[in-house]
């Protein structure tokens, strides 16, 4: 029986230990902070579940547009609904604790050991466990590092919980800002920004590029970047924040510039760093990054012979479902069961906008650059007859295909619940469907997917020499 020990309990960590039991492997898991790792505690399930509350007084505000206000002197729904933020983040604590507490139960269930502590390398076959108990010796035969990553705070911001936040502090607030300046327009900036705008608070955002979401699909970013404009809320796009200063009930922040910008509370989206300092990586023959990441290949394997590597210490996607596969595929491969590597142009992924963004495979900007010889079609959500009866204007559904055979190989959907709506071409992509296959599906009428089939259908026929942008 194969000793695993890993370090981390987020979801390259917990997913990588249930696999390892199911083959046979006997497993100890060393987590810091609680099973689920930020991802549950302090990341992904706390933003997500903020976020569905937005959502719910998103519907509200946009309640007039399908004809309902309330009755009597102040008919608008949004005016009478107000937010007790403390219960919202109270809920958003226990969901966390919950989920925590199951993902805990099932590793036990499933037979693997959980030591609460910190682990280090001592070599690349023993893990010192450290506890309140004092040090444990683990011997391994096979190690998976999965210590994740934590915010990146700017020496000139140091964030005090209070006024200044990262993103895994803003859970303790009892009441709305009065004003929000959020720092960073990435994925974590603008989805805190459009929340906390949902939620009625005023928002600044700070973004250091020519508009929101840099990186992200240039048609997608620029919706984005509209609805955020007409709901009031400010961008200010090339303006890079250098400092924040906290003044009694204010907070300062200072732009390169050196104009400022004020609000009661400030978040700083500015990155994150990996976990890999001061764990032994490098003393164990586990190469890094220059930025501080675990180097691994497409089966999670680090320099370091029985040394594997799994989520955002490492330098692929950050994301909560890659860091699981990572994990999976780190057991599959060790304990030699049949793996397939890590394939990144199949992965999709979301941004909890409103509306969201959800993306998988290529990018437009693999099609322009020539980096994937492939055709465009890009449809306005407007023209959808349930996004009409929703009163959806914003948004659109983009499907990329090769020339010659119309297979998918990738897409985008700026919609309400593009999280749901991606899947379809997720399997498209995956699975090296035509756009005839995709456009000769069944769907529902109506519904926003019937966009994803006639996005399909006008691709069919068409040569690499059309402009095919409607």
């Amino acid at each position: 029986m194969a000793d695993v020990v890993i370090i981390g309990g987020g979801p390259g960590g917990y997913e990588a230990a249930l696999v390892a039991r199911q083959l046979g492997g006997r497993v100890t898991l060393v987590e810091r902070r609680g099973l689920g790792g930020s991802a549950v505690l302090t990341d992904v399930v706390p933003s997500k579940t903020l976020i569905a509350a937005a959502e719910v007084m998103t519907k509200i505000r946009d309640a007039e547009e399908l004809g309902l206000h309330l009755t009597g002197e102040d008919r608008r729904l949004d005016a009478a609904v107000g937010v007790d933020l403390g219960r919202v983040n109270a809920r958003i604590r226990g969901l966390a604790r919950a989920q925590s507490a199951d993902i805990a139960d099932r590793l036990r269930a499933d037979g693997v050991r959980i030591i609460s502590g910190t682990g280090r390398l001592d070599g690349s076959q023993r893990v010192i466990a450290s506890t309140k108990d004092g040090d444990e010796s683990l011997p391994a035969d096979i190690v998976l590092v999965a210590t994740g990553a934590h915010p990146r705070e700017l020496d000139a911001a140091r964030p005090d919980g209070e006024r200044i936040f990262t993103w895994a502090q803003l859970y303790d607030l009892d009441s709305v800002p009065e004003r929000l300046v959020v720092v960073g327009s990435g994925v974590t900036g603008a989805e805190f920004a459009s929340a906390y705008a949902a939620l009625g608070v005023p928002v600044t955002l700070v973004s250091s590029r020519h508009q929101v979401l840099p990186g992200h699909d240039d048609d997608a970013a620029r919706v984005i970047q509209h609805v955020f404009e007409n709901s009031g809320m400010t961008v200010l796009n090339g303006a890079r924040a250098v400092a924040a200063d906290r003044h009694g009930d204010e907070v300062v922040v200072r732009l390169a510039d050196g104009t400022t910008v004020v609000g009661s509370h400030c978040l700083m989206a500015v990155g994150a760093v990996p976990n890999t300092a001061g764990i032994g990586l490098e003393e164990a023959g586990v190469r890094l990054t220059a930025s501080g990441h675990i180097e691994v290949d497409r089966v999670s394997r680090t320099s370091a012979r029985g040394v594997y590597a799994a989520g955002d210490c490492t330098p692929v996607f950050a994301l909560a479902s890659v860091a699981a596969m990572q994990g999976r595929i780190a057991m599959w491969h060790s304990l030699g069961d049949s793996v397939a590597p890590l394939d990144l142009r199949t992965v999709s992924s979301n941004v909890f906008t409103a509306p969201e963004i959800a993306t998988v495979g290529c990018s437009q900007a693999d099609i322009d650059s020539g980096i994937v010889r492939g055709l465009t079609m890009m449809l306005p959500l407007r023209g959808n007859a349930r996004a009409k009866m929703q009163a959806l204007t914003d948004g659109f559904v983009k499907i990329f295909c090769l020339p010659t055979t119309g297979i998918v190989v990738g897409g985008v959907v700026v919609a309400p619940s593009a999280s749901e709506l991606i899947h379809p071409l997720s399997l498209a992509v995956r699975n090296k469907l035509t756009v005839d296959q995709l456009a000769e599906t069944f769907t529902v009428y109506p519904s926003l997917s019937g966009s994803l089939a006639e996005a399909a259908r006008r691709l069919h026929g068409h040569s690499s020499e059309q402009v095919l942008t409607y």
